[in-house]
């Protein structure tokens, strides 16, 4: 049985990566508090129908019960069933926004919490060991509900068991993506922003992507780039993680990050690496 458990900050996109699972065939309960997880899952393998594909939600709406999570999962583990853990996270002024535009009341917002500020911080408190504990770490600070089930169907859609590569194009202007694990800044190459019939164009357009690497600079770095990312992921790989983050950035993310990583992308699908590409920000 292939197991996903999710978890994560009220608010940071968990009923949106579980409707994605749902869409992929997999069983989903949300809302399960850690003590039943050990029956719910002895259940799920003792079902006539075989469910081979399992995912439920587990958040701070458990309340004291959460504190169970940690020798719960080790349980599990103990009883054979394996899992991957998501943790999906965001900043607390977009949950504070987005809590705005639901009217929505915060689950922890009571007794000693009177605001959601106080709220947030008690959860971030509470969920700390099963972030430290994550396969999966997602920051939705600036993604949209889409780009949220593009990330679950790429880890989930194929062989979940080999490590992914996130190859990620993105702009310095909206910030570097928390979850990177090796990060390049490319702003020091030429700017195709400041060629009038390039501006308006994005680094998957023919033009920006020649022009970008008609400079020899670029392709002295690109080869360096090649070799050290193709060494990163396979100590990763070693090491036994579940993904590997290469952010590639520029100011705005349009131009010179997207021809990265678009290149990056293509040479290390040749390397057969479970391999995904994004544009953080080419949009924007």
């Amino acid at each position: 049985m292939e197991l996903v458990i999710i978890t994560g900050m009220s608010g940071a996109g968990k009923s949106n990566a579980i409707n994605a699972l749902e869409d992929l065939g997999f069983y989903c309960v949300d809302n399960i508090p850690p003590r039943l997880m050990g029956k719910f899952l002895e259940l799920c393998a003792a079902s006539p129908t075989a469910m081979g594909r399992v995912a439920i939600v587990i958040d701070v709406r458990g309340r004291e019960m959460l504190g169970d999570l940690e020798p719960c999962l080790d349980e599990a583990k103990r009883n054979g069933h394996s899992y991957r853990l998501i943790f999906l996270d965001c900043d607390n002024d977009v949950i504070v926004h987005r809590y705005k535009e639901t009217r929505r009341r915060h689950p922890l917002m009571s007794g000693d919490c009177t605001t959601i500020q106080q709220a947030l911080a008690q959860e971030r408190a509470l969920l700390e060991p099963a972030r430290r504990r994550a396969d999966y770490y997602i920051d939705t600070t600036l993604l949209k509900a889409g780009q949220l089930k593009e990330r679950i169907t790429s880890l989930f859609a194929g062989d979940s068991s080999a490590m992914v590569v996130n190859c990620m194009s993105f702009g310095f202007k909206y910030g570097i993506p928390p979850e990177s694990d090796f990060v390049l800044d490319l702003r020091s190459l030429p700017n195709p922003y400041y060629v009038d019939e390039l501006k308006g164009k994005c680094g998957m357009d023919a033009p920006v992507y020649d022009y970008v690497f008609s400079f020899e600079e670029s392709n002295k770095l690109y080869d360096k780039l090649l070799d050290l990312s193709v060494m990163l992921v396979h100590m990763a790989a070693e090491e036994g993680r579940s993904q590997f983050t290469i952010a590639l950035g520029c100011t705005g993310g349009r131009h010179r990050s997207v021809a990265f990583a678009r290149r990056l992308g293509e040479d290390l699908h040749r390397e057969s690496f479970n391999l995904r590409v994004s544009h953080r920000d080419m949009e924007k």
